[in-house]
């Protein structure tokens, strides 16, 4: 199993922050650096938020070995044409190492705060397959695309110079919909991520997720499988109860709701449960920007053993 570090880019998210987190992540080992792609929380107060494809670019050229990427980049912010230009350049830039994750968008607080349209579900989903639509169209084809949706439009477009990895970078799906999302992943992904999924609900989906895979003449092997999960981690069960106590949860509730709870060999147990459901790679929602030392101790206690998964 893959450990990887996913940061909420809206939660304080500044440069000094995501220097020593990314510096972080390739240097203990992690596979990974993922963060979410917002303009701003659910609930005030407002925080600072670096913008997504502009800390990528320093990303892809200031490491060399993590894997990263948009967990997830939402349609209702960019027309798929421009993600599409910035994921080829900044996986170029990386030397292939970009996941592009993808996804419809669901915060409503942000869509009003700056004027986005975020659409009813039906007609999210609808723009959703188009986005996909287009940017798998424009990645992988080296003649002019035309394209005729409801929400995008193409005349003779492509992407110039073409992508050095063919085809682009791996597009990654979000969500945890049994059904339409899935379906998605199933068509156009390399990746379907699912969202503080406990074993029981992460291998409920995999049969699901397969069956669509079979119906586009895809094998199982083709989509990776993966979770972003929240983390709650003590050295010690003094540091594990003072991280809990300033939760609205105990360990149990947080467990059961999708959460990675415990010191490190609690943590190990909980993702070996994962692996067995199916998990192939977990991204630890980090939500302490600041302790790095965190950071370099989890991984010390988990990467090693998680490796074995």
């Amino acid at each position: 199993m893959e450990i990887s570090i996913m940061i909420e880019g809206q939660d304080g998210l500044t440069w000094p922050r995501w220097q020593r987190l990314a510096q972080a992540a390739e240097d203990f080992g992690y596979a990974g650096l993922y963060r979410s792609d917002h303009y701003t929380n659910m609930n005030p107060p407002e925080k600072d938020s670096l913008e997504l494809w502009v800390a990528l670019t320093w990303l892809a050229s200031h490491t060399k070995r993590i894997h990263f990427g948009p967990l997830v980049a939402p349609f209702s912010f960019r027309h798929p044409s421009l993600t599409a230009r910035m994921a080829a350049a900044v996986d170029d830039l990386s030397g292939s190492r970009l996941v592009l994750g993808l996804g419809a968008g669901w915060q409503v607080r942000e869509h009003e705060m700056f004027g986005l349209d975020l659409l009813e579900i039906p007609e999210r989903m609808r723009r959703f397959e188009e986005g996909l639509d287009v940017v798998t169209s424009l990645l992988g084809s080296d003649t002019p695309v035309d394209y005729d949706g409801a929400h995008y439009q193409l005349k003779q477009a492509i992407l110039l110079p073409r992508p050095q990895r063919p085809g682009g970078p791996p597009i990654l799906v979000g969500g945890n919909g049994k059904q339409r999302t899935l379906k998605l992943a199933a068509k156009y992904a390399r990746e379907w991520n699912g969202t503080g999924q406990t074993p029981q609900s992460f291998a409920e989906r995999m049969p699901i997720l397969d069956s669509f895979l079979a119906a586009e003449g895809r094998q199982p092997s083709e989509v990776k499988r993966s979770t972003m999960i929240r983390v709650i981690y003590g050295r010690d069960q003094a540091e594990l109860q003072s991280k809990l106590a300033a939760t609205p949860f105990g360990a149990e509730e947080w467990r059961a709701r999708g959460a990675l709870v415990g010191e490190a060999g609690q943590l190990l147990e909980q993702l070996a449960a994962l692996a067995a459901a199916g998990c192939q790679q977990v991204m630890l929602q980090w939500m302490e920007m600041d302790d790095i030392a965190g950071l370099e101790s989890l991984a010390k206690d988990l990467l090693p053993q998680a490796g074995k998964l």
